[in-house]
């Protein structure tokens, strides 16, 4: 029994310790903090959440310091972590307020509007009064609907072109049906040009003779030919007379 007693004594004597410790580590950082060394307080609100996980104090101060050393990404997952159910219930009204508004700064330094409208809005559910919020809160929707009405208008641009270039499209098709006709009309008026020609060739063309109609103008060039023979022969022998006659030996 006193060694159990000594013992209990003993693990809270360490709990308190490392309690003290974790405190005077949040100080450490706090001093460092207000003289605008951020690393240094960052480093000492590290030592302080490895003595205590659930500090909520190191926690936000952790993330504060993180955000004003340049580092919005990594103070939004710390101060994330502090919305969790767990921590919440531990944390007072005006604390809560003031998380979901830092969380708002965060998303804002990194154009995350809609993320810093939403953690606003929970920073006031919480503060309604807080005009400072408020303000914020005003300022991300004014850029976040900037942001989508030139979505929008990025979007009408870019059907507009796409319409545009449709239209182009269906032009040039219309060109090219309408050459594809003129040429189809040119090469049939071509067409129909040498079926004609050739037409007026065949038409001038001498009429086909028949083989009787042949034989007949050969049997006639033939008589013919006979006829010019037989006269040639009857003056050859009218002029041999005409010889005979005048020389008479």
């Amino acid at each position: 029994m006193k060694r159990a007693f000594i013992l209990l004594i003993t693990m809270v004597a360490i709990t308190l310790a490392s309690a003290q410790n974790e405190r005077w580590d949040i100080r450490k950082g706090n001093r460092a903090y207000g003289k605008g060394e951020f690393q240094s307080a960052e480093l000492n609100y590290r030592r302080g959440l490895e003595r205590d996980s659930l500090s909520v104090k190191a926690r936000y101060n952790l993330a504060n310091a993180l955000y004003r050393n340049q580092n919005p990404a990594a103070a939004e997952q710390e101060g994330a972590k502090l919305t969790s159910d767990s921590l919440m219930v531990k944390i007072g009204a005006d604390e809560r307020s003031k998380i979901f508004h830092n969380l708002g700064n965060y998303a804002l330094s990194q154009r995350k509007w809609s993320e810093a409208v939403e953690a606003y809005k929970n920073s006031l559910r919480v503060n309604p009064s807080d005009m400072e919020t408020k303000s914020n809160l005003a300022y991300a929707q004014k850029m976040l609907k900037r942001d989508q009405d030139k979505q929008n208008q990025d979007k009408q641009n870019q059907d507009q072109n796409q319409d545009q270039n449709q239209d182009k499209d269906n032009k040039q098709d219309q060109n090219k049906d309408q050459n594809q006709n003129n040429d189809q009309n040119q090469n049939k008026d071509q067409k129909q040009n040498q079926d004609h020609n050739k037409d007026q060739d065949q038409n001038q063309q001498p009429p086909k003779i028949t083989p009787q109609a042949a034989q007949q103008m050969l049997q006639a060039i033939q008589n013919k030919e006979n006829e010019t023979q037989e006269k040639v022969k009857r003056e050859k022998a009218k002029m041999y007379e005409r010889q005979q006659r005048e020389k008479n030996w």
